[in-house]
């Protein structure tokens, strides 16, 4: 009677690990870049649980993701719409231009 129970436990378990991983289908970007498909871990708004987050190792690529954790979280919380902080204009250059 262990054993059936067992075997339905690991079931779920490998179901549950399944779906955690999303498939991202190869792309063009606008300037002609092609970019193969890749697997990445689901979105469930946890940095910490992501393949590149410094430390974490891809289970498909063997790499472990290197950097400043703060860093990263900084940009992972400031990602608005598609845009990092790093690519928005600072608060100070927007005033500039204003002042202009």
């Amino acid at each position: 009677m262990r054993i059936p129970g067992l075997v339905v436990a690991l079931l779920v378990t490998l179901s549950m690990s399944a779906a955690a991983q999303t498939y991202v289908h190869g792309y063009t970007r606008q300037d002609g870049t092609y970019v193969q498909g890749y697997w990445r871990s689901s979105p469930d708004h946890n940095p910490y649980n992501n393949y590149s987050y410094p430390g974490n190792t891809n289970p498909y690529t063997g790499q472990t993701a290197t950097g400043d954790p703060d860093k990263y979280l900084q940009r992972y919380y400031s990602h608005s719409e598609g845009w990092t902080y790093y690519n928005l204009p600072s608060p100070s250059s927007a005033r500039k231009s204003d002042d202009e």
